[in-house]
């Protein structure tokens, strides 16, 4: 295993995940009757819920600036192709936004008739998140062949197709209002998983110019 200054800033990757799944938990014990399986992360943080105050600040900020520190640390890897910097960017872009999901609540129980200004720009915020960092997994899905490292490729491209893939089931049942947060937590973690999986190949495997030949990433090459 190859280490350098950027290593630190890796680690990050394996943060994030761990930060979420205690953040939310944690945060959720101070909230009665919250339903891991119906409710949406966001309404630890709604106006009126008891952890209003609680979740922007253990949640959304923290792991926001993990993800922009995280961020810049893979745009200066060295070797690192053009698409790669554009992935970092658009995991930057995950981190600003998650910042601004928490700086902006959604209304109480996130299921308003008529959605406040604040309602409006969280529900932007979590747009920009789902998409940015679906777009910067299925570009490794692409670029990891190439490069190669093959084993990360394949990991980025099962793990792009599952978050994609419940974004129809997350519609489904905000519209049935049934397991929201269960699939909404799946999707999440799949891109958490795959942002920790980025982490571990740049961290064994550092790029260099030409690519590495032994094709290896999260996962064995071919």
């Amino acid at each position: 295993m190859h280490f350098h200054g950027r290593t630190p800033a890796y680690l990050l990757g394996f943060v994030i995940p761990l930060w979420l799944l205690l953040g939310v938990a944690i945060t959720a014990s101070f909230y009665p009757g919250y339903s891991h399986m119906a409710q949406a992360m966001s309404a630890l943080g709604a106006v009126g819920a008891p952890t209003q105050v609680l979740s922007p600040l253990l949640n959304n900020y923290p792991l926001g600036l993990m993800f922009v520190v995280f961020a810049i640390a893979v745009y200066f890897t060295p070797g690192l192709p053009r698409l790669g910097r554009l992935s970092a960017l658009l995991i930057g872009l995950h981190g600003v936004a998650s910042l601004m999901a928490g700086a902006f609540p959604c209304d109480a129980l996130c299921k308003p008739d008529v959605p406040s200004q604040a309602q409006q720009l969280h529900n932007l915020a979590g747009a920009v998140m789902l998409l940015s960092l679906l777009l910067a997994s299925g570009i490794w899905a692409w670029l990891a062949f190439r490069l190669p490292l093959r084993g990360f490729g394949f990991i980025s491209l099962i793990l792009t197709v599952a978050a994609a893939a419940s974004v129809p089931w997350m519609a489904a049942a905000a519209q049935m209002e049934q397991n929201f947060g269960l699939y909404q937590r799946f999707g999440y973690g799949v891109q958490v998983l795959w942002v920790a999986c980025l982490a571990w190949t740049l961290i064994k495997y550092p790029l260099r110019v030409p690519p590495l030949g032994d094709g290896k990433g999260c996962g064995k090459g071919h």
